[in-house]
């Protein structure tokens, strides 16, 4: 990664805004490809693509308000995105019997084929459209960027 130094002459509080501006143009950016792609591709929403991913990652399944909690939406948010999930037999909903009120729910035969299928096509795109970077400035970013998670414990994930 080349080192500017054009921006040593402004305060720091300015460049600091600076950067969250091009950090946030940038993750916009990101997501509005992958929103797109996922909907010309796959027929799908990046909510919808989330939830599997979640429950992807629980082969057990997962109540709803630790769905909820992994991807930091809320619960009514969450229910929408599994309701038409359940109903395109996407993910399962299981009673849990300790409390009448609580549900797991979990991919499906057909939801995890799916999400292996749209996952690989997600790593594909994230390398396409982040191809400029090189391992050593990958791996810097991730470093640079995990600097803030320990100014906000718990609210970034690395």
């Amino acid at each position: 990664m080349k080192r500017r130094t054009n921006g040593r002459s402004r305060p720091l509080g300015k460049q600091r805004l600076r950067l969250w501006i091009r950090l946030l143009r940038t993750t916009r950016y990101l997501e509005a490809e992958v929103r797109e792609r996922l909907r010309a591709e796959f027929a799908t929403t990046l909510p919808r693509f989330d939830v599997l991913a979640g429950l992807h990652r629980a082969e057990a399944g997962l109540t709803m308000t630790e769905l909820s909690r992994a991807l930091m939406i809320s619960n009514g948010n969450t229910t929408g995105i599994v309701e038409r999930l359940v109903s395109d037999g996407m993910i399962a909903r299981t009673p849990i019997k300790e409390d009448r009120r609580a549900t797991r729910v979990a991919l499906t035969k057909k939801g995890r084929e799916e999400f292996v299928r749209m996952a690989a096509a997600h790593e594909g795109w994230i390398n396409e459209l982040l191809g400029s970077l090189g391992r050593d400035d990958t791996d810097e970013l991730l470093g640079l960027v995990g600097l803030i998670g320990r100014v906000a414990p718990g609210q970034v994930r690395h």
